[in-house]
């Protein structure tokens, strides 16, 4: 079985199925499209799957053009689950957020694994790309995907291949970040090996599906706890009149020993924000707390308020209230260049301010429309950015840093500049750093 398997996979005779054709999937998709697989998508929004259909993209930096070319070469997007028993390899990229109380949520994994079962069949293989807690492909794939009696490593194989997507990234694509891989066996890995070794440059296999989630798990919290050092520091800065930014700049000079990581109004993406808490979580099933970790979540949880705090105290110091306010908040995608808005710090903040009365409004080149999002919402469209529309607000909070912004405009006709990203290096009458 594993010797087919491995020969349909590398003849490119294997069909691949993509569960969820989002940040992740979508690219994945492409990939191996590009690599000369078939590939059939699968997704439970509707309207994601129509305008795939029709050649159109719904992600800013993935433009239309290849989705167009791969449905020419026989890319099909459906909602029918069951046509995952046309696939011969399964990769599920789909969400993993926390739920109200900080606590995992499986359900769309947990969702997705059950919507194939019933289809699934001897020689296929199942990959989980999304990030969770170590050990849930061998808890909670691995009795599943055995359900009707297919033997992992035998019939059917499993592994885990943590996403590495970095959206708006020029630097590094799908096909040139390295893959990480764990197999549930080796017969597993060395198929899950094959499968991706196919379309990516570099494949790192490890010794288990749990050392590959928590090497997707330290990556992100190797930033959480460095980015939570960062903010802490700016707030102590700030208290001493020092820069932040000036500082990490002279630090950076450091030809060893020194890694720059730079403060911000809070964490956003889908990764930083939420990935460290499934270790939390898991950990204290074995009795552990993860002290280094919360803490570090904490301070960056708290920057939204301490950056709503700073457009409080700036409009204080001109004699107005927030109350009555008119704030313009630049750029609501979680990160500069990009249209993702998952966990962005900009949304928070525009809900504080709003709380407080102000009257928010918001400039984004890459997010024409709010979006309907599953937390927030707001009936709002970005504001063009004109020497009017700047001056008339009370506040100008600078969130997102997007490289269209024209911040020399920006500085010449606003009255007050909060600015959280230190884009404004040199000491200005009107901007004050956050």
């Amino acid at each position: 079985m594993k010797k087919n398997v491995i020969e349909r996979l590398n003849n490119r005779e294997s069909v691949i199925g993509i569960l969820g054709l989002g940040y992740v999937g979508l690219p994945l998709t492409l990939r191996y499209i590009e690599a000369g697989y078939r590939v059939l998508g699968f997704d439970i929004d509707l309207d994601k799957v129509e305008k795939l259909n029709a050649g159109q993209s719904y992600i800013e930096h993935i433009p239309a053009e290849p989705i167009a070319r791969a449905r020419q070469s026989g890319f099909e997007a459906t909602t029918d689950f069951s046509r995952s028993m046309e696939c011969d390899a399964l990769i599920l990229c789909v969400p993993t957020p926390l739920n109200k109380f900080r606590e995992p949520d499986l359900s769309y994994v947990i969702d997705t694994t059950e919507s194939i079962v019933p289809f699934l069949r001897p020689g296929q293989i199942v990959s989980l790309e999304s990030t969770t807690w170590p050990g849930t492909t061998d808890e909670e794939l691995l009795p599943r995907v055995q359900r009707n009696g297919l033997v992992a490593g035998k019939d059917i194989f499993l592994a885990f291949s943590p996403e590495r997507e970095d959206p708006g990234n020029a630097d590094f694509t799908t096909k040139t970040i390295p893959k990480v891989l764990g197999g549930y066996t080796p017969a597993c890995a060395e198929v899950a090996t094959v499968l991706y070794s196919n379309v990516i440059d570099r494949v790192v296999p490890v010794s288990s599906t749990k050392a590959a989630e928590m090497t997707k798990l330290l990556e992100n919290i190797h930033r959480a706890v460095n980015i939570g050092l960062v903010n802490e520091l700016k707030i102590v800065c700030d208290r001493m009149n020092i820069d932040i930014h000036e500082v990490i700049r002279a630090a950076s000079t450091k030809p060893f020993g020194f890694t720059p990581y730079y403060p911000g109004p809070g964490l956003g993406g889908h990764c930083i924000p939420i990935d460290p808490f499934y270790l939390t979580w898991k950990a204290r099933e074995y009795g552990l707390n993860t002290r280094f970790i919360e803490l570090a979540g904490e301070v960056n949880a708290n920057m939204p308020s301490w950056v709503a705090g700073k457009v409080t105290d700036a409009l204080n110091e001109r004699g107005k209230s927030v109350k009555g306010s008119s704030v313009l908040v630049l750029g609501i995608a979680y990160k500069k260049d990009v249209d993702d808005m998952r966990e962005s710090p900009s949304v928070e903040l525009m809900e504080l301010l709003t709380q407080k009365g102000a009257q928010v409004s918001y400039s984004d080149p890459h997010v024409p429309v709010f979006p309907r999002m599953r937390a927030h919402h707001f009936e709002l469209e970005s504001v063009p950015l004109t020497p009017d529309s700047i001056a008339a607000a009370d506040c100008v909070l600078l969130a997102t840093n997007h490289t269209r912004f024209n911040y020399e405009l920006i500085a010449q006709h606003a009255q007050l500049i909060v600015d959280s990203r230190g884009v404004y290096r040199d000491p200005l009458p009107n901007v004050v750093r956050a």
